[in-house]
């Protein structure tokens, strides 16, 4: 099994695991050992799946305005707590080939090996949904079959991905390309940089 494969198998156990209770307030199951690569990557879907629920409770037309806004801030402690744990998988990666010699004519990636990893854990995310859609009984036929449609595009993309990530981790330990990671600089979320934040201090 490759890596990502092995990913891809984590992410699916995150996701069925959070969808025993379907609850955004349950409690995270530890399945592998505290701070091995496998628990980081369980927690990173955990993260994922409590925020794709809290998304949707959001959205719904009737909710109380006061309680919308209680979300939309945790929506916002989530997204901060998913960039600050793909930069930690990519410190893993860092640690992971930091012996290896890039060639002369190594390159760079469009995105690291742990941003990949984020888009891959949203996709095992997207088909739990989609293929719950194609499972209703409640559905129309042609409801159906939009989603199957859908389902089977979701799955040659994990397909595609899973198969990238595998090539671009090969070509980092081969030296073919090198990781140059930029931190993500959110401004929002820091009273520093954000005027509304930095302005009510005055």
């Amino acid at each position: 099994m490759t890596f990502a494969e092995k990913c891809n198998k984590i992410f699916d156990e995150a996701t069925a695991a959070y969808h025993v209770t379907d609850h955004v307030d349950a409690v995270e199951p530890r399945p592998y050992a505290d701070g091995s690569i496998e628990a980081t990557l369980y927690a990173k879907n955990w993260i994922d799946a409590v925020q794709w629920h809290l998304e949707d409770i959001i959205r719904d037309p009737e909710i109380d305005p006061v309680e919308a806004l209680k979300i939309k801030r945790r929506i916002d402690r989530s997204n901060q707590d998913r960039t600050d744990m793909v930069e930690a998988l990519d410190t893993y990666f860092r640690e992971l080939y930091k012996d290896v010699k890039a060639l002369p004519d190594a390159t760079i990636n469009t995105e690291s090996p742990a941003w990949a990893l984020d888009r891959l854990s949203i996709l095992a995310l997207k088909i739990y949904h989609m293929q719950a859609e194609v499972a209703r009984k409640d559905a129309s036929t042609e409801h159906i079959a939009r989603c199957q449609g859908k389902l089977n595009v979701l799955l040659e993309q994990r397909q595609d991905l899973t198969q990238a990530i595998d090539t671009l981790l090969d070509d980092i330990a081969a030296g073919r390309k090198y990781m140059k990671v930029y931190r993500q600089m959110k401004m929002y979320n820091d009273p520093d940089t954000n005027p509304v934040l930095y302005g009510a201090q005055k």
